[in-house]
């Protein structure tokens, strides 16, 4: 009997190896990547009002940001209030990556090693038209801007008509005829950025794909402190909403889920 076992139980073995369950994919894909949202809390996150996008309440408050159904959803707290979310942990060398379902419209953002006051390297989630998506930005470190793409009218929409200082190092790699099938408009859409070194090379991608690729020229300072004061080589993750402009942004949320972070050496 226990011969007769021996080959089912090697074909089992083998199968196993060659077709992984379901479970074991999902542990080798999530492999370092650990989650620092909850779905439930916003434990591990605080709200800065520090930043220039709380100034219509005088720094009082940053924006309303709650837990619900899974994501965090941020919204405008006042017309032209808004603010930060920013991971208590500070993060140096990393890869974040998170799923967003934000309203068109709304100008929003992914900081990475942000001070308090939001002095970041943003991967870009301006999601109205004229905006872009994982383009850099330097936000408040002297408003470089680079980009592979505008959003037109609509957000299946977009022009890779990008010229001067704004274009990207990085060629657009899904031409505007296919973006209509490769964004979900409506759905849920899965950023990524990482950030390495200093000065950094910061690296972007949507659903899977990557968009930019650069590396910056300078270690960056803060302006307007005296004496001048370098970026932090490290800095917490943070999402915006952006202040101002009440007749556009009020009303309108920014939706994040799954959000993942793995520490690069």
């Amino acid at each position: 009997m226990q011969r007769i076992l021996v080959l089912p139980v090697l074909a089992l073995f083998a199968a196993t190896l060659l077709f992984p369950s379901a479970d074991a994919r999902d542990k080798k894909k999530a492999d370092g990547h650990v989650a620092i949202f909850d779905g439930k809390t916003l434990d591990g996150w605080h709200v800065s009002a520090k930043s220039g996008h709380s100034g219509k309440s005088k720094n009082k408050s940053g924006g309303k940001w709650e837990v619900k159904d899974g994501y965090i959803i941020g919204t405008q707290d006042e017309p032209g209030n808004g603010g930060l979310i920013i991971t208590d942990k500070k993060y140096k060398n990393f890869e974040v990556v998170l799923d967003m379902k934000n309203d068109f419209g709304l100008d929003s953002g992914l900081f990475l090693r942000s001070t308090e006051a939001g002095n970041a390297y943003q991967a870009m989630i301006d999601y109205y038209e004229g905006g872009n998506l994982m383009g850099i930005y330097g936000e408040g470190l002297g408003g470089f801007h680079l980009r592979n793409f505008s959003f037109l009218k609509t957000p299946d929409k977009i022009t890779a008509d990008i010229k001067g200082k704004d274009k990207a190092p990085t060629p657009l790699p899904v031409s505007p005829e296919k973006w209509p099938t490769f964004w979900k408009t409506g759905e849920w859409n899965e950023l990524k950025a990482s950030i390495a070194g200093n000065p950094p090379t910061i690296k972007t991608w949507i659903n899977g794909v990557k968009f930019i690729e650069w590396t910056d020229d300078q270690k960056r300072f803060i302006p307007g402190t005296n004496p001048k004061m370098l970026l932090p080589e490290d800095g917490g993750i943070a999402l915006q909403v952006h202040g101002g402009a009440p007749d556009r942004f009020f009303g309108k949320s920014v939706r994040y889920r799954n959000i993942r972070v793995k520490v690069l050496d």
